[in-house]
């Protein structure tokens, strides 16, 4: 706030310099009457004809008459120093804004040659060369624009908020009637922003109708201008020498200043050139002289033998043994050299007609330095009340860290007359859609002084609305080319089936890609976006009981079972949970088809839509499944005649069980499983339970003990322990067993139906208790039969028959 007071301030101060002190006097007398008139009493009597208007023109009178002009006064060293440091938050802009200017002056004397050919005769070329001297800090930047005058140097570099620039704008559409232009300029400050990095500036410039000039300043009081002694250097253009702070020395190194014109000045129409010094190795040639120089050492080195014949031995084996001396050598040399940086042209300027599938992909490597190919993209223009062009790209790959929402994303990047201003606008696409790439251009975006942010405006708010309608109909229309592409597959399947039995891999249609790679923000989208949920919910896919394929739910629709009214799913952790669900036993029967939801998203996702084209989407794990053909007289008459059967255990488990469910009936869903829990219309289901508990304070929620326990316990009546429990009850044996037994069938059901056990240990004892007593039954039969079968051949065994007998 206080930063923006400041601010504030200093325009005010800034714009009022040039007023006469006569307006200011006259508005505050006039606020000072203004605040005076509502206490003044009517005294317009018989005898007083004098009113407040009377005295306000008789002050007006004396001031025309009396005035003194004064103007306002400011030390230009502090205000210039409030001026940049409120302004700039970035010391990196700096470069941005002098390249700007400088693109800005060679617009202009293009503009100029349009109508005067030899406006360019003393320099054709129009570049922009940038390079630094780093024994010196010095930085300097040279364009071949239209150069200035010495009345352009005092009205433009020595007048602070004066945008020469703008006044160029507005002559050249005053004259031309048109509103296009490429001129970047508007604010008049720009090129003060220097001084966040610098303790000296010189200008050195020459115009077409003027002498080569030298302007100087330190960000005081003062500059100065001087005629260049050397004469004419330019030719034509500016050259800005930059004596650097100590603090910004790094702005010497031609790393730093690669990437900050790749940055922010990658797509300026002219061509950008960095000097840049590097150091490489190359083989020359050995001059004579070293090479006899190194022969003369060795014959000295090998000493005098005392006979001939040990010379020449002695020299036959240095000649096998030295090896011949190199002819090169290597030597480092530095090499100085221009390097373009702005190689890549805007491809949003031209037509999307002209441009080729290579171009799209070399621009999105270029932009985003990814490695592998976009999945899709598309160029499109935005016209009427705000103009912009876009270049959005949808990547192969989901960045690791997509979900991370505290990290500020910069995949849309934010031009203004192909300038680079920010790629921190999060805002201009929602958080569902941050793995989308891309950019806008516009030429009118609103922006602050500094051009370093977005001022929020109704153009802004129409912006983002136009590009969140793009991305999702790129997305839409890709979902919608998905079912011909499955189709043709399946064609071609079919075609290399006849007489082959290899398997091949099935090869993914586009939007399978997508799905797999983006499908959760998809989701997250409908959760989130109310107003494009009706276009993102035909987009998601789901895998079915049916089919291992994801299809949508249009696809679901359009195969129902005649009078089905409702879209069945069910959720689960994963594949084998929610197959092998108690839950699925009717629909199997029944054939009918399941859209299985094994995503945590899923969950919250049903929540907010509960219908699809006029049919209820219907978890099967909850209460009011109807199923299609369904006599539900006669369902009703055999639920009403098991439910009377069953009455007594019924009425005991719902007392035993009270706290951990609101009722227990007979079920109507079931054929193997003895029971099952169901959640109610209102209740939680099992995997809803199990995120919520997974969550931060997850187990700390007040109205999670109450959802739970609105599930009603479904008894099969047709299974054997449920019949054999309510025999026992008939035959009035309600004992532990029986208690153990119920409490047993609930924690089966809660493990069958997805919920966790509340009670593990005492689950575990009933289950110890049950397999000992199973185990010491049989043991106690198997010991019962044992003695039968002893007696049983005692009966039988024959007497002995002694020899003699025989």
């Amino acid at each position: 706030m206080r930063k923006h007071s400041v601010l504030c301030l200093t325009l005010v101060l800034l714009l009022l310099g040039t007023l006469s002190f006569q307006l200011f006097l006259m508005g505050g007398v006039r606020a000072e009457t203004s605040s005076t008139e509502p206490t003044v009493e009517n005294t317009n009597t018989a005898g007083s004809t004098s009113t407040v208007t009377d005295e306000l023109e008789q002050i007006l009178n004396a001031q025309s008459t009396q005035q003194e002009q004064h103007q306002f006064q400011a030390e230009i060293n502090q205000l210039l120093g409030i001026l940049i440091n409120s302004l700039y938050s970035n010391k990196d802009i700096f470069l941005r804004e002098l390249i700007s200017n400088a693109s800005d002056a060679l617009n202009k004397i293009r503009f100029l040659s349009l109508t005067d050919s030899s406006a360019l005769n003393a320099y054709p070329e129009l570049e922009i060369r940038v390079w630094a001297d780093t024994t010196n800090n010095i930085l300097k930047i040279r364009d071949s624009g239209i150069g200035m005058t010495k009345q352009d140097l005092i009205n433009n570099l020595g007048t602070i908020a004066k945008s020469g620039t703008k006044a160029f704008i507005e002559k050249i559409q005053k004259e031309a009637q048109t509103s296009d232009s490429a001129l970047i300029g508007q604010f008049g400050v720009g090129f003060y922003s220097v001084f966040l990095v610098a303790s000296k500036v010189v200008v050195t410039t020459k115009n077409n109708d003027d002498k080569q000039l030298i302007w100087t300043s330190t960000a005081d009081n003062t500059f100065t201008i001087i005629e260049d002694p050397r004469g004419d250097t330019l030719k034509r253009g500016s050259e800005i020498t930059i004596y650097l702070k100590d603090d910004a020395k790094d702005y010497t190194s031609a790393t730093k200043l690669k990437e900050l014109i790749k940055k922010y000045s990658s797509f300026i129409h002219f061509p950008i050139y960095l000097h840049e010094v590097r150091t490489e190795t190359e083989e020359v040639p050995i001059e004579e002289e070293e090479t006899t120089t190194t022969t003369e050492t060795t014959t000295e080195e090998t000493t005098t033998p005392e006979t001939t014949e040990e010379v020449k031995v002695e020299e036959e084996k240095k000649t096998e043994e030295t090896p011949a001396a190199p002819k090169t050598k290597k030597v480092e040399k530095t090499v100085e050299e221009w390097n373009i940086m702005n190689e890549n042209k805007p491809l949003w300027l031209r037509s999307p007609s002209n441009i080729t599938e290579e171009e799209y992909i070399q621009f999105y490597r270029a932009m985003t330095a990814a490695t592998e190919d976009p999945m899709m993209w598309d160029l499109f223009s935005a016209e009427g009340q705000v103009e912009f062009k876009s270049l959005l790209y949808v990547p192969a790959k989901a960045p690791y860290n997509m979900f991370d929402f505290t990290q500020k994303t910069n995949n849309i990047k934010l031009y203004v007359k192909r300038v680079f201003i920010t790629d921190q606008g999060e805002d201009l696409l929602p958080r569902y859609l941050n793995f989308i790439k891309g950019l806008v251009d516009s030429e009118d975006l609103p922006l602050n002084v500094s051009r370093e942010t977005l001022q929020h405006s109704k153009l802004l708010a129409m912006i983002k609305k136009k590009l969140l309608a793009k991305a999702i109909q790129i997305l839409h229309e890709l979902s919608e080319q998905d079912k011909a592409e499955r189709k043709e597959r399946e064609e071609k399947k079919e075609e290399s089936k006849e007489g082959e039995e290899k398997k091949e891999e099935v090869k993914l249609t586009k939007y399978e890609k997508f799905w797999k790679e983006f499908g959760k923000n998809i989701k997250l989208g409908v959760i989130e976006d109310e107003k494009q949920r009706k276009k993102l919910v035909s987009m998601l896919r789901f895998t079915t009981s049916k089919t291992n394929e994801s299809i949508s739910l249009d696809e679901y629709v359009a195969r129902k079972k005649e009078k089905q009214e409702q879209i069945y799913f069910i959720s689960g952790m994963d594949m084998k949970e929610v197959e092998s669900s108690p839950h699925m036993e009717e629909f199997k029967t029944r054939d009918l088809e399941v859209i299985y939801m094994i995503d945590p998203l899923d969950e919250y996702m049903t929540q907010q839509v509960t219908e699809y084209q006029g049919m209820k989407i219907q978890s099967i794990a909850k209460e009011d499944v109807k199923f299609p053909d369904e006599d539900l007289e006669k369902k009703k008459k055999d639920l009403e005649s098991l439910t009377k059967e069953f009455e007594t255990l019924t009425s005991i488990a719902q007392m035993l069980l009270k706290e951990k469910v609101s009722k227990v009936t007979i079920s109507n869903r079931l054929s193997s499983a003895p029971a099952v829990l169901v959640s109610s219309s209102f209740g939680v289901s099992a995997n809803m339970a199990r995120i919520m508990k997974a969550q931060a304070l997850g187990q700390e929620q007040g109205g999670m003990d109450w959802m739970m326990k609105l599930r009603t316990l479904e008894l099969n009546a047709n299974h054997p322990i449920i019949q054999n429990m309510n025999d026992l009850l008939k035959n009035n044996v309600n004992d532990d067993s029986l208690t153990n037994s119920i409490n047993l069938v609930y924690d089966t059901a809660s493990l069958l139906s997805g919920y966790d056990i509340e009670e593990k240990n005492k689950f575990a004892t009933r289950i110890i208790a049950s397999v000992n007593s199973q185990l010491a039954y049989k043991n106690n039969l198997a010991k019962e039969n044992k003695k039968v079968e002893e007696v049983k051949t005692e009966e039988v065994k024959p007497e002995p028959v002694e020899k003699d007998e025989l």
